[in-house]
């Protein structure tokens, strides 16, 4: 299969940008996205030019790091992470747009390569689970109804990608912040830490730069771990219960 590519280069966060026309030839339909790029920069290699940068590491899905917009797509057609693209999802001669992630809290590196570290930042200031849980306890042992072990499991699948920041018109990281903050306030471990969890990343969130949400559900749209919208709502709760609590006590 033959696509032509319109892919951004810049050579780092201060150069100016724009999208280079490469030709991608020969690709096996069965390729997935990232492997279409590394046959891309081979050739580019050979012929003496500057690979184009992106970011991989698992290449399964679960660690969120290609983030890449895909045809407008964060993350690409489907509902996987760029890496489970494959480029029998495309016709052959089609013509790809790819470029990063537009938002401001991900300054741009180079090329395709975001600085995601914003999400890390937000997650270090929810703290530590102080409550010690000893060694691993057998199923039954801690009750915790299937409902919100079910809840629990869903919003923990959040592999910090930041496809829906990146899809969001306004920027906004709700829905990652709503999976952490959920799926902590659900289990027993998570609740010394509760209040003042969602109190700080949510402050994180701001002082990061992330815009707010309006309910646009883009971010469920495109979201590889299929989180669903619902824990922005449960991280409203939680923070509108934690600024009372913090009223209350003073």
């Amino acid at each position: 299969m033959n696509f032509h590519l319109r892919l951004w280069r810049q050579e780092g966060p201060s150069a100016k940008g724009g999208f280079e026309e490469i030709e991608a030839r020969d690709i096996p339909a069965e390729a997935s996205f990232l492997e279409m790029l590394d046959i891309v920069n081979n050739r580019l290699i050979k012929e003496g030019r500057e690979p184009v940068a992106f970011e991989s590491d698992c290449r399964e899905g679960i660690c969120g790091t290609c983030s890449m917009v895909i045809n407008g797509i964060p993350q690409g057609p489907g509902r996987g992470a760029a890496c489970q693209v494959y480029m029998r999802t495309f016709r052959d001669g089609d013509s790809i747009t790819v470029e990063p992630f537009r938002v401001a809290a991900f300054p741009l590196v180079k090329d395709l390569v975001v600085n995601r570290s914003a999400y890390d930042r937000i997650i270090q200031s929810g703290g530590f689970i102080t409550e010690h849980t000893g060694g691993a306890p057998d199923a039954a042992a801690m009750l915790i109804g299937k409902r919100e072990a079910d809840r629990a499991m869903d919003a923990a699948a959040c592999i910090g990608c930041g496809a829906c920041a990146a899809a969001c018109p306004n920027s906004s990281a709700m829905l990652f912040v709503g999976a952490k903050v959920t799926h902590l306030s659900l289990l027993p471990q998570g609740q010394p830490e509760r209040s003042g969890r969602a109190l700080n990343m949510v402050r994180a969130m701001d002082e990061e730069g992330f815009g707010n949400c309006s309910n646009y559900y883009a971010c469920e749209a495109v979201c590889p771990a299929n989180i669903s919208a619902s824990v922005i709502a449960t991280l409203n709760r939680e923070f509108v219960a934690a600024v009372i609590k913090v009223e209350v006590a003073n």
